[in-house]
């Protein structure tokens, strides 16, 4: 591994472990200490939980942006592998990192907030929600898998404007803050049938650290399969995102020159 590779995977691996720790964190607070029932979201607290993902995925991406481009998400990695010019070699590489940056950063979560875990649900069994996405209706597969596609079609779609120079124009500085803007207005707008993970390693590295933890509904191991939808079907929203921007204002932009 060449030493700008390493310098890119390290950033990557920073900004994905800050998403978690400011986003996971966010969720803890509210479904540890709002006062419900454990896994309730009370108070108020899903506004607090979708601001409180923007500004983490804003400051992962502002941590990284400069220097691996901020993908912090399997999906954006392949999606610019397939359509942008991404290097395949730095696919792997850059997904690992994501992966254990998010295991991490929910392990430092979980580590802190251990007292009130225990407290709140001694068992580890109602409070996953906390670190990974669950659907709203468990029998109908497919509304979670559509919804997932949708997200994180529009973040890719959304994000392409905002970083493209012919479209928006926005200075770099800009660039996190409004990147975090879109994940709010997700969280908001498609945030409650499947939890809008929008990114594979959001949700899959956080349930491989549940699992060593010892939580028993999490999603991976427990035979109930709910790890397959945020993986599979982010990475599928993001290359309609992408494509679908690409041929319709990209090339809009390109014929008017």
């Amino acid at each position: 591994m060449t030493n700008k590779l390493l310098q890119e995977v390290m950033a990557e691996f920073i900004g994905t472990m800050v998403i978690l720790l400011f986003g996971a964190g966010v969720v803890a607070m509210v479904q540890l200490f709002g006062g419900g029932a454990p896994g309730e979201i009370v108070n108020g607290g899903y506004t607090n939980i979708t601001l409180g993902w923007g500004v983490a995925v804003a400051l992962g991406v502002a941590i990284s942006g400069k220097i691996s481009g901020g993908h912090l998400n399997p999906a954006v990695t392949i999606a610019s592998a397939l359509l942008r010019g991404f290097p395949w070699s730095k696919v792997g590489p850059y997904v690992a990192a994501q992966m254990a940056g998010a295991f991490a950063g929910a392990g430092v979560v979980f580590l802190n907030y251990r007292p009130a875990f225990l407290k709140v649900d001694p068992m580890l069994e109602k409070t996953a929600g906390v670190f990974a996405t669950f659907p709203a209706f468990p029998e109908m597969p497919l509304a979670g898998f559509m919804d997932q596609v949708i997200g994180t079609a529009l973040l890719l779609f959304v994000v392409s404007a905002l970083t493209d120079e012919n479209t928006l124009g926005a200075p770099a500085w800009m660039t996190p803050m409004l990147v975090g803007l879109v994940v709010v207005g997700i969280g908001m707008s498609f945030g409650a049938l499947h939890g809008y993970a929008i990114n594979p390693a959001r949700d899959l590295g956080p349930r491989l650290m549940m699992v060593v933890a010892g939580f028993r509904n999490n999603g991976l191991t427990d035979g109930s399969g709910v790890w397959l939808i945020p993986v599979v079907a982010p990475v599928l929203g993001a290359i309609v995102g992408a494509a679908a921007y690409d041929f319709t204002i990209r090339r809009a932009h390109h014929e008017q020159e």
